[in-house]
């Protein structure tokens, strides 16, 4: 029994400157040798006659496979300069590939000529000059926890899939398991650098930092959550908490939990009619409305509620809090039974156990997810409360369709709130700063002649759950839009985005016309866009 419900996300469950360093020693505007270390020819070069080629053109979603002319791969900041400035004067699309966990056909759109592969950019330093952790934007998520754990002691609160990228997932506002208690990864983001284009064709490199006082602090806050691929070619993060001081580098960024407490427990779907289920995601939606405040001992709780298909036979929540916390196994056992209470279906407990941190975080299915050959389509929306009847009957109906089969077809409804919470909604580029829950619709499959079956299943779950609001979450009492990472051009598509908000308002909110503003300062030719990409402000 427990095979059949193990956890997965594929498979089941399917400011301050850098410290006190003086602004002069930050420099903002770096030859790219500087930058990058010794500047070399423009990295690798993979053409179609290669045979690398065919595993460099497309990322971990197998519906959008690209073709461009040539794959570059940048072994410096120096090498990205080149390649940019090659393909700006050649008059060639340009996209931009970290880790590939991209939503949408923003890299492999078929006008896109040139790829720059930046996954070799994947060290992770301390950079005592700056007293802050160096990160490469190629790095995946595990490269970053085990390297800054490893070494230091430390970590950023980033997501839960350890081959995700830090490219994009840092420059859409990073979320994850320890967000409740640590905040985002972009509250912890101290610099960025990053390769632009400016209004001649000229490119350079800058350096960015959240020092009020840098010229170039607008854009750091872009890279807050105005998401990737649209300002220029971020190759470097450095990371350091705000009011962090001295020298020591164990101290400059928070420490993990030393141990986590998991669980894993599932309900079958034939033990579960539509009075029940109702019951069991309004107490989990009452339960976050009531213990996500920065202040309450569940902030260092997460748990994600996996809303799978009945052809997967069940759904689960699973579950992490802080080992360190006191009475951390009754917290766990008291919320475990409010979001049961009163269902009447007992819960078959799969897993139940400590884990060391790091292993939880880069190893452990329960949220980790590894498959990166899937097809997927996804949707996302957060919620400042949770579900209303009528949206619960829409989970139900959709989740128990006979006529569509697809046993890795999920909602998750993930904790969200707590340190989160604490930040003003323009203090960074993500505009969302009050809601409890965060939901990631999704459906992943491998035969490319379902696509329309399963994308059309997506996208009439999430039009019926926000039918109130024209198919969408607009920003409202109990809804507050989506979040960049979760791409989905579908929003600015009025056939599936009947609400007369625009996209960019149900992503960015108020911050929207500061990330134009934005733009035309860094990308003023607007070399860098994609279908969902910020704009240029109208003249």
């Amino acid at each position: 029994m427990k095979n059949h419900f193990q956890p997965s996300r594929r498979g089941f469950i399917a400011g301050a400157a850098l410290g006190a360093t003086p602004i002069a020693a930050l420099p903002t505007a770096l030859p790219a040798q500087a930058a990058g270390g010794a500047a070399g020819p423009g990295g690798r070069v993979v053409t179609p006659d290669d045979p690398r080629y065919p595993d460099l053109v497309w990322g971990a979603n197998q519906r959008w496979i690209g073709a461009p002319e040539a794959v570059h791969v940048a072994g410096s900041t120096g090498d990205v300069a080149k390649i940019v400035r090659a393909a700006v004067r050649a008059g060639r699309r340009i996209a931009v590939r970290s880790g590939g966990h991209c939503y949408e056909n923003f890299v492999g759109d078929p006008a896109v000529r040139v790829v720059l592969d930046l996954s070799r950019l994947d060290e992770v330093t301390y950079d005592p000059r700056r007293r802050a952790f160096a990160v490469e934007a190629g790095a995946t998520l595990g490269d970053v926890y085990r390297g800054l754990y490893k070494d230091w002691g430390v970590t950023i609160p980033g997501g839960s899939c350890p081959t995700v990228g830090v490219g994009g997932h840092i420059a859409g506002g990073g979320f994850g398991p320890l967000s409740r208690s640590l905040g985002l990864t972009v509250d912890h983001l101290a610099a960025v650098e990053v390769v632009v284009v400016d209004a001649d064709g000229g490119v350079r490199t800058v350096l960015a930092t959240r020092a009020a006082s840098d010229p170039h602090h607008d854009l750091w806050w872009a890279h807050t959550g105005g998401g990737g691929g649209n300002f220029g070619v971020v190759t470097r993060y450095w990371f350091r908490s705000p009011g962090a001081t001295g020298d020591d580098a164990g101290s400059l960024l928070p420490r993990p939990p030393s141990e986590v407490l998991v669980s894993t427990v599932a309900w079958g779907w034939p033990t579960v009619n539509e009075t029940s289920f109702a019951r069991l995601l309004k107490n989990f939606g009452t339960f976050h409305e009531r213990n996500s405040s920065p202040g309450s001992p569940y902030a260092a709780m997460f748990s994600q509620f996996n809303l799978t298909h009945k052809s997967a036979g069940g759904f689960a929540v699973t579950t992490q809090i802080d080992a360190r916390t006191p009475n951390a196994e009754r917290l766990l056992d008291d919320y475990l039974a409010a979001v049961n209470e009163g269902v009447g279906v007992p819960t078959l407990v799969l897993e139940r156990r400590r884990l060391p941190w790091l292993h939880a975080a880069t190893q452990w299915p329960g949220f980790a997810a590894t498959d990166t050959t899937t097809r997927f389509k996804g949707k996302s929306a957060y919620l400042r409360k949770g579900l209303s009847d009528e949206q619960i009957a829409a989970f139900h109906k959709h989740l128990t369709r006979a006529d569509y089969h697809n046993p890795t077809a999920i909602v998750m409804l993930m904790s969200h709130g707590g340190k989160v919470n604490t930040v003003a909604p323009g203090a960074t580029a993500v505009a969302q700063r009050d809601s409890v829950i965060k939901a990631n619709y999704i459906g992943f499959w491998t035969d490319q002649a379902r696509d329309d079956e399963h994308v059309a299943w997506v996208r009439d779950f999430y039009r019926d759950v926000y039918a109130d609001t024209g198919g969408v979450p607009v920003p409202g009492d109990r809804t507050d839009g989506c979040f960049i990472n979760y791409a989905d051009a579908d929003l600015a598509d009025p056939k599936w985005n009947g609400s007369q908000v625009a996209w960019h308002r149900l992503y960015y909110k108020d911050n929207y016309p500061r990330l134009q503003q934005v733009k035309a300062r860094w990308d003023p030719r607007n070399v860098f866009h994609h279908a969902l990409s910020i704009p240029l402000p109208k003249s």
